[in-house]
């Protein structure tokens, strides 16, 4: 076997959570790319079958099957295991991907709801829900099936949060005088994003014996036309001066998604451009 022909799906499925995101969708495309048929998968087929719309410009003859999970209800996540199983449709490769990235606004208030002391306990329930604990519920359904049949990958996407605190300097407003109205990156997505990495070592560990082999990927922010100021503030603390490029991780997904790194399992890949080197 050539090192090329090691990154070759052919003959694979994998199962993408929260594909119709900006990232999700560079997933499904780096993995249909690399050969694979790729189950899209979002909280509502409409979401699943706009991504596919959306690669299919690019890729026409990508296989592609939408599916609806709710990655939050154990319930949702074995019944569409149970629909692609009623198929033929057994998953080689999950990605977790699926995510609420809580977005930092300015709007002002007695204490900004985004601040520790007056975080929202239902947003920290709902947020845990879908990031880690749908990751967990995926793994067990669809994880737990490749180590009955002792072979598969799992691969979490983290974050580059997921290795460093957020830096709360990027989010201040300059014309928020009250230092508790200053809007910050809530607690959510770090412990979230650790908690990924935690869950990675867990299974790698677990699963050993059982063929399935369980990695992380920790991205820097990407590109995506937000606010200059914010872009300039960011690119100061990335060695690298920019942010990624939107389809900058896609041969890395292929690498940990295939046997081009058979002999890693349990790691994370931190792919930041530097930032969290200092």
């Amino acid at each position: 076997m050539t090192a090329l022909s090691r990154y070759d799906l052919k003959g694979r499925t994998a199962l993408v959570t929260g594909a119709g995101g900006l990232l999700g969708r560079q997933h499904v495309a780096a993995l249909a790319e690399a050969g694979a048929r790729v189950v899209v998968t979002d909280i509502a087929l409409k979401q699943a079958e706009a991504a596919i719309a959306a690669i299919r410009e690019s890729a026409p003859s990508a296989d592609l099957v939408p599916a609806a999970i709710d990655v939050a209800s154990r319930d949702s996540v074995r019944a569409a295991h149970d629909e692609l199983s009623g198929r033929g449709i057994a998953v080689d490769i999950l990605v977790n991907n699926a995510a609420i990235d809580p977005k930092v606004t300015s709007n002002p208030g007695v204490m900004h709801s985004s601040r520790f002391e007056a975080f929202p306990v239902p947003q920290w329930q709902m947020e845990i829900a879908v990031g880690l604990t749908g990751a967990m519920l995926c793994s067990q359904v669809f994880g737990g099936e490749m180590a009955r049949r002792r072979r598969g990958v799992i691969l979490n996407i983290a974050s580059d949060l997921g290795v460093i605190a957020p830096d709360q300097r990027l989010y201040r407003q300059p014309n928020v005088t009250r230092e508790e109205e200053q809007p910050v990156k809530p607690v959510t997505y770090s412990v979230i994003k650790h908690g990924l990495i935690g869950l990675t070592k867990y299974l790698a560990t677990y699963w050993a014996d059982d063929g399935v082999r369980v990695n992380a990927i920790s991205p820097g922010g990407i590109f995506n036309d937000q606010d200059p100021a914010f872009v300039e503030k960011l690119t100061k603390l990335i060695p690298m001066g920019r942010m990624a490029h939107v389809d900058e991780y896609r041969a890395a997904v292929q690498f940990l998604c295939s046997d081009a790194s058979s002999y890693m399992t349990g790691q994370n890949l931190v792919m930041d451009g530097g930032r969290s080197v200092w």
